[in-house]
C-alpha cells in the first residue's frame, strides 16, 4: 500500500535539493490552482448566491467591430437560485430528520446516544452541504480545551488531501489552508495558516507568499492531551488521521458541475427580460425625423430631462421622433424558462414538488415516480456516507474505550438514514396492516409513518402490554377475593 512519508523521502533523496517543507510549498500552489478546488469554490459561491450574471455587463459594436461596454442601458443581474433549492433538497430529503441506529448492545446505545445528539445532527447537515457543494465534506474529531470529545465541519476548498489508495479510501496525510484574522497593532489583517496533519500529529504554520514559516505559537501539537495538572500532561495520537471524508459521490464531483450552465441560462432570460421590458421610448432605438438640435448627445438629455424634444417641418418634410419598436414575447420567456428549471432539476436528480402528478389526491405510486430520481442519487450518496461513518465509528468506540465507557470494538451496529419523503400515510398503514403475520412486528413498526425511533416504539408497546396485563391481575384478584 502506498506510504506517503516514504513517498517524500524518496522524492527527497531523488531531488537533494527538495526538502519536505517545499514539498508541501509546491503542492499548496498546485492545490490552490487547481480546477478541482475552483470547482469546490464556485459550488459555494453559487450557493450563497454570488453567481456569474452579477458580473454581467451590457455592450455594444463599436466602429471597429469590436465590443464595448455600456453603461447607459438597462443592465439588470437576476438570480433566481435553483441551485440552492436543489442542494437543500437532497440534504433534507437523506438527512432532515435524524438517523436512527440498530444494535443489540444497550450500554452502546445509550453510549452512541450521548454523541449522537442533535448538535452532531446539525454538523451532519452542515457537512452534507459541503458535500453536495464541494463533492467531498471533512470531518474532524478533536478534544476541545475542557477534554471533550467534539466534531469539527471543514470546508472542501481548505482540505488538501493525499491518499494512500487510487480508490481515495484511506488517508495518509492531510495539508488544511484557511484564513485567520489577526490584529498587529490596531490593525486587523488576514493571514494565511497552513495544519499538515500527519500520524504523529499536527503540524502549524504560517503562508507568507508562498512560504511556510512555523507557527511560533503552536509549531507541532499532539492530537490528544491528557493529565490532572500541567507537568503532567502528555500528548498522544490516534492510530489514524483524525479527519474524516464524507463524498457526495465515488468521483468526488460536486453537483454544480452538473447544472451550472443551465443555473446561468436561467438568470440570463430573467434578466434579458426585465432589460426588454425597461427598454422604453427615453432609452431604446429612436427614428429622428427634422431634430431642432445641434446633436444626438443633446437629444437624448432633453428626453430624459424633460420628456419631450423639439422638432421641426424642413421643406414641407415634416418632423417628428418614432420608437423602433422591438416586441418582448413574454411567451416565449415563460417557456424557456420552464423548460431550463425542469432541466436543471433532472441534471441536479431532484424533483418538482408542483409536479401535475401531485394535483388532486396522489397515490403512493405517484409518489414513488416523483422521487424516483432524487431517490437514486441519495442511494449513492448513502452508501458513500456509510463508508464513512464506519471510519467515524473507529474513533467514536477508541474514544469510549479510553475513557473507561466501554470496549465495543467489534460491536454491529446498522446506521439508519430515515428520508424525508412526501407519503400517502393511508395506503401505507394500508399495506402494514395487511402484513401482519407475514412481517416481524418490529419491522411493521418500523415502517410506520408515525414512528421515528422504532426501537423507543417497541419499549413503549411492551410497557403498555406490561401496564395492561398487571391491571387485568389486579381485577382478577380483586374479583376472586
Amino acid at each position: 500500500m502506498f506510504n506517503f512519508i516514504n513517498y517524500i523521502n524518496q522524492l527527497i533523496r531523488a531531488n537533494p535539493a527538495m526538502t519536505e517543507k517545499q514539498f508541501f510549498e509546491q503542492e499548496i500552489r498546485r492545490w490552490k490552482a487547481a480546477k478541482a478546488r475552483k470547482d469546490q469554490i464556485t459550488g459555494e459561491r453559487y450557493y450563497l448566491g454570488e453567481q456569474d450574471i452579477l458580473k454581467r455587463k451590457r455592450t455594444v459594436i463599436g466602429k471597429d467591430g469590436k465590443l464595448y461596454e455600456v453603461d447607459n442601458l438597462p443592465n439588470n443581474r437576476i438570480v433566481d437560485n435553483q441551485y440552492a433549492k436543489m442542494v437543500d433538497q437532497k440534504t433534507n430529503y437523506l438527512f432532515g430528520k435524524r438517523f436512527t441506529f440498530k444494535t443489540e448492545n444497550e450500554d452502546y446505545e445509550a453510549a452512541l446516544l450521548k454523541i449522537f445528539d442533535k448538535r452532531f445532527h446539525r454538523v451532519l447537515q452542515n457537512l452534507a452541504e459541503s458535500s453536495l457543494n464541494g463533492g467531498i465534506g471533512w470531518l474532524c474529531v478533536y478534544y476541545n480545551g475542557e477534554g471533550q470529545f467534539k466534531f469539527k465541519r471543514f470546508e472542501p476548498k481548505e482540505i488538501l488531501p493525499f491518499w494512500k489508495d487510487a480508490e481515495h479510501t484511506e488517508l495518509d496525510c492531510v495539508v488544511r489552508i484557511y484564513e485567520a484574522s489577526v490584529y498587529e497593532g490596531l490593525s486587523l489583517k488576514l493571514l494565511e495558516k497552513v495544519e499538515i496533519y500527519k500520524p504523529q500529529g499536527v503540524e502549524r504554520y504560517d503562508l507568507i507568499n508562498g512560504s511556510l514559516v512555523k507557527d511560533s505559537e503552536r509549531p507541532i501539537e499532539s492530537y490528544v492531551v491528557v493529565g490532572e495538572g500541567v507537568d503532567k500532561q502528555a500528548g498522544y495520537n490516534w492510530e489514524r488521521i483524525p479527519i474524516i471524508p464524507f463524498k457526495y459521490n465515488d468521483e468526488e464531483i460536486p453537483l454544480i458541475n452538473k447544472v451550472k450552465s443551465l443555473q446561468d441560462g436561467i438568470n440570463t432570460m430573467l434578466s434579458d427580460f426585465e432589460n426588454n421590458m425597461q427598454e422604453d421610448s427615453r432609452n431604446t432605438i429612436l427614428i429622428i425625423k427634422n431634430y431642432d438640435g445641434q446633436n444626438l448627445a443633446e437629444f437624448r438629455h432633453n428626453l430624459a430631462t424633460y420628456g419631450a424634444v423639439k422638432v421641426k417641418t424642413i421643406d414641407g418634410s415634416e418632423g417628428g421622433v418614432e420608437a423602433l419598436q422591438v416586441e418582448v414575447a413574454s411567451e416565449n420567456y415563460r417557456v424557456i424558462l420552464e423548460l431550463l428549471k425542469k432541466a436543471l432539476i433532472e441534471n441536479a436528480m431532484g424533483y418538482d414538488a408542483k409536479d401535475e402528478k401531485m394535483s388532486g389526491n396522489p397515490n403512493q405510486m405517484n409518489i414513488l415516480s416523483m422521487y424516483s430520481d432524487i431517490d437514486l442519487d441519495a442511494n449513492g450518496m448513502e452508501t458513500e456516507y456509510q463508508a464513512s461513518f464506519a471510519e467515524l465509528l473507529w474513533f467514536i468506540n477508541t474514544h469510549l474505550a479510553n475513557s473507561g465507557q466501554g470496549d465495543f470494538e467489534g460491536e454491529n451496529v446498522e446506521i439508519i438514514f430515515n428520508r424525508d419523503m412526501l407519503m400517502n400515510e393511508t395506503d401505507i398503514i394500508n399495506n402494514i396492516r395487511n402484513s401482519v403475520g407475514i412481517l416481524s412486528e418490529e419491522t411493521l413498526v418500523a415502517q410506520h409513518p408515525y414512528t421515528d425511533d422504532p426501537q423507543t416504539e417497541m419499549k413503549r408497546k411492551e410497557q403498555e402490554s406490561q401496564e395492561k396485563a398487571d391491571a387485568y391481575k389486579y381485577v382478577f384478584s380483586a374479583q376472586e377475593g
